[in-house]
């Protein structure tokens, strides 16, 4: 649970909030097209408007399909497991493909109604059925130990998120192949969705403070992240040590649906978790055509509707190559393998923005400078230390009495 913490808490958003805060700054403050290369104007120069900052932008691009395609993958084996669950379908490749197939034409006729329409309502059906799965989940399940677990384990990633970020484990071949299929590859998928999340963050956060900006981007989906794993995470753990069934004899995609058939309501529950991840799975991927749209048409905020179907239809195409090519091990090293160039110009929009507003501080006056300190004059010492003989006078009264 403190890993699952770890993975996704202050970290995991900070990734995203670097990249969102970059775009918002030189796309509504400096004026700038919003794309990824724009933002290393400063450290770039002109050469970002030439091939050096196209291929900027094709990483960022290549980055987010892979980041999507890979979602959408688990996506489809997770609604696949449901269904398993519910009505007995097989799982494997051909009902998976048939599934993001039907995905696919809804967020099409999502991203065709706009932004403001189709994800809107997406978004807030998403908010009501997580919500209502969250409630029935705590009272459903194990409410006490819930509160009990999640008290404990955040104390422990307070304590402990230095060292858990330095972690490596380089004498230890078990730990370091352990991070390495879970740290490095949530690193890499939360790399991976930097662009395209980070531009949508960006494009709904105008008129927002940098500091009412990272306080909304880091500290509160960090929280809410915190509250749902414990949930759902000590109920599994619950259905686990009472030996009531051995989850990791299943397959992943099945886990979820066998913890809820050990509590009350067992097909509600699994009814709303396959619809909530079937809208979570529509509104990313629908998110997604329309930052792929923006980056591909020179930032605008309002990319032709033809190019987010194409890109649509790239994602899911992209998705099922992965999945019929190999399965989850093959979404998760094509993850990896894009998100790896990106995280290099992740750091040079650090340094980038560092300089921009560095800049900006010293035009508009704002360094605060520290004051040079005068030395006391002679009167003023001599009181210094009329005061201090005094003091130790009065010390040495009482020592001696």
């Amino acid at each position: 649970m403190r890993y699952t913490y770890f993975h996704w808490g202050i970290h995991a958003w900070s990734i995203y909030a670097v990249v969102a805060l970059a775009l918002a700054y030189f796309k509504f403050r400096k004026g700038t097209p919003g794309l990824i290369s724009a933002t290393l104007e400063p450290i770039l120069g002109d050469k970002v408007k030439g091939p050096l900052g196209t291929i900027i932008d094709v990483l960022a691009v290549f980055a987010t399909v892979v980041g999507v395609a890979t979602t959408l993958g688990f996506g489809a084996t997770q609604i696949n497991g449901g269904l398993s669950y519910l009505f007995g379908i097989e799982v494997n490749f051909t009902v998976q493909l048939i599934i993001i197939a039907i995905v696919t034409v809804l967020f099409m006729i999502s991203a065709w109604s706009g932004l403001g329409k189709g994800i809107k309502i997406l978004s807030n059906t998403n908010m009501v059925l997580a919500i209502a799965l969250f409630i029935l989940m705590f009272i459903l399940g194990p409410t006490l130990l819930i509160l009990n677990i999640f008290t404990d384990t955040l104390g422990m990633y307070i304590q402990r998120i230095i060292q858990m970020s330095f972690t490596i484990a380089p004498l230890n071949p078990e730990h370091r192949s352990w991070i390495n299929g879970w740290t490095i590859f949530y690193w890499a998928w939360w790399i991976s969705w930097s662009p395209f999340v980070g531009i949508f963050i960006a494009r709904v956060s105008k008129g927002r403070t940098i500091r009412e900006f990272l306080i909304g981007v880091l500290l509160m989906p960090a929280i809410v992240s915190f509250l749902w794993f414990s949930v759902f995470g000590t109920s599994a753990i619950n259905v686990q040590t009472s030996g009531a069934i051995d989850l990791m004899s299943l397959g992943t995609e099945q886990m979820l649906f066998a913890v809820f058939s050990e509590y009350n309501f067992s097909i509600i529950l699994t009814v709303v978790a396959i619809i909530l991840i079937s809208t979570f799975f529509i509104t990313s991927a629908d998110s997604a055509t329309f930052v792929l749209g923006m980056q591909t048409t020179y930032g605008s905020l309002t990319p032709p509707s033809r190019v987010k179907l194409t890109w649509g239809v790239a994602q899911s195409t992209v998705a099922v190559i992965l999945l019929y090519s190999g399965g989850l091990q093959g979404l998760q090293n094509a993850l990896i393998i894009a998100a790896f160039p990106f995280s290099i110009i992740m750091l040079l929009m650090v340094l980038s923005l560092y300089k921009s507003l560095t800049k900006e501080q010293k035009e508009l006056g704002l360094m605060i400078l520290p004051k040079p300190r005068k030395k006391p004059r002679k009167k003023a010492r001599e009181k210094i230390i009329l005061k201090t003989s005094v003091v130790t006078d009065v010390f040495s009264y009482f020592y001696r009495e």
